[in-house]
This record gives structure tokens, sequence and C-alpha cells, in this order.
């Protein structure tokens, strides 16, 4: 078994992620082991989420190595030679849940709380969520997860798809580790393989999808929602409603930049609305 234990909410720092992609090398190379069981030790979260103090001053390419330190632990699970079972309790958010995400497994206690919060300073997932948490729980789901960044009970997430089971606190590590046994007894090297195939059938161009996620991620560390987004959590505040100010330059560089020969903009002529009417000009 692997637990995070960082007090108080095993906030995922640097060194945090650091250790964790150090202890998913040690038991690959442990032939002793069978299957992961990824746990905590604090009383009230599986992992609350991505160190903001840390990320708040990050510019993006910066961003771009923390991110990708992010991504190479998420990857790492999913690309484990061995099941993987997230054993989750208390709250599950943002990293964390990008973490679980990568999980073959979840099982989670019902007192449990998921989520990907991000929207709420300024940034998105980007850590793999938004490529794993559209194929757990579908399209129109994960939409409404990531863009309104609301919290997601247990009940919900599992009715949603996205948890294999929900049990009682007190059952939640002898649930895991009766799973973890009956996986154990399978032979390994067929395990490993039906594992691989899955991911491949599951997302073949997962790859391509992670560096597109974490381009767009990084970006947005350029950004004075993420400035102010952030300096909000930290200083314990609601973040203010932003306006879409300066639009063409603050979209420099992301996909829906505007040019002159850009698609879906050439010859299109923007039709005002009446006034009254919603997003008139």
């Amino acid at each position: 078994m692997l637990t995070l234990d960082r007090p108080p909410v095993n906030v995922l720092s640097r060194p945090v992620l650091e250790e964790l992609l150090e202890r998913l090398d040690a038991v690959e190379g442990d032939p002793e082991v069978r299957v992961v069981v990824l746990s905590s030790a604090a009383p009230k979260a599986f992992a609350a989420g991505a160190d903001i103090k840390e990320m708040a001053p990050l510019g993006v390419a910066e961003a771009k190595v923390h991110g990708h330190r992010g991504q190479s632990v998420t990857r790492r699970i999913e690309r484990l030679p061995l099941p993987v079972i997230a054993a989750v309790h208390g709250v599950c958010l943002g990293g964390g849940c990008e973490i679980a995400l990568a999980c073959d497994f979840i099982l989670a206690s019902d007192d449990a709380t998921f989520g990907q919060p991000e929207i709420n300073l300024g940034v998105m997932p980007g850590w793999g969520g938004t490529r794993r948490l559209p194929r757990r729980i579908g399209a129109a789901r994960a939409r409404r997860w990531i863009l309104t960044g609301a919290p997601v009970s247990a009940a919900d997430a599992q009715a949603q798809g996205l948890l294999d089971r929900v049990i009682p606190r007190g059952e939640l590590l002898p649930s895991a580790f009766a799973l973890a046994e009956e996986l154990g007894r399978k032979p390994p090297v067929a395990l490993a393989a039906a594992k691989f195939a899955l991911l491949h059938a599951i997302d073949p161009s997962i790859d391509e999808g992670l560096s597109y996620e974490l381009d767009l991620w990084s970006r947005l560390f350029g950004t004075e929602d993420q400035k102010e987004g952030m300096r909000a959590f930290l200083e314990k505040r609601q973040l203010p409603e932003r306006p879409r100010t300066d639009w063409d330059r603050v979209s420099a560089g992301f996909p829906w930049e505007r040019s002159e020969s850009g698609p879906g903009t050439a010859g299109v002529e923007r039709k005002r609305n009446k006034p009254g009417m919603p997003g008139a000009d």
C-alpha cells in the first residue's frame, strides 16, 4: 500500500509528487508486489489538490514544467503494469481527483467528495483531468464538473460512473485489500497486458491529448484570471466576476485566437443583438 501522508489534507506539492514518483518506480521494481492500493493517512482528505501557494507565482514556462510533473505522476500510475486501486475518503479535489482518475479502480467511502474546482482559480485541470474525466463519466457530465468546479458527492460520482463502489468509511480499506487480493491471484503478465490493451482501446491518443492539455494549462499562467484567482484563494476571499475585456490580446496563443485566415473568422459578419438581449453589444 502507498499512503499519502502530508498533513493536514495531503496538498500535492512538488516534493510530494516527486516522492510519489519514486515510490511508484520502487513498487514496479519489487517482484513481490502484485497490486497497489493508494490511500491517505489524513483523516479529512484523500488529497485536497495542488499546492496553490507554490503555483501562484509561476509564469508560463515554469507552469509547464510543474504541469508536466503532475502529468508524469498520473501517467506513471496509468502505465504501471500492475492494477492500482484508489481508496478515497474525505475530499478528493483538483490534482487529487486527477490522481484517482489515473487509477484502475476507485473505491470511495460514503463521506468522500470529488471535484475539479480549478476554474475557480482561473485555470483548468492540467494533470490529465480533461482527458480522463470525460472517458469515465461522459462528455456532458465532465463539462459540468470542469466548467462549474462544483463538488460532487460519492453517491453522485458513483451514479455518474466514476466509482467502482461506495463503502462505509470503516470498510474502505478492508474492501480495497479484498479487491487487491482477488486481482493478485490473476496471472501477472496477462493482467498487465489486459490493462494496457484496455488503455489503448479507451484512449489510444492520450499522450497527444495530455500535451494539448498541458499547453493550454500552462498558458493560463500568463493571464490575469490565474493571478487574481489564486490570490483570491490564498487570501480566502471570493473571486470577483471578471469582464471579458481586451479579448484579442489575452487570446493570443490560445486555440480561439482570431486571425484573418483563421477557421470560422474569414468572411463572417457578426450580427449585433438587440439591446436587452443576452450578450447584447
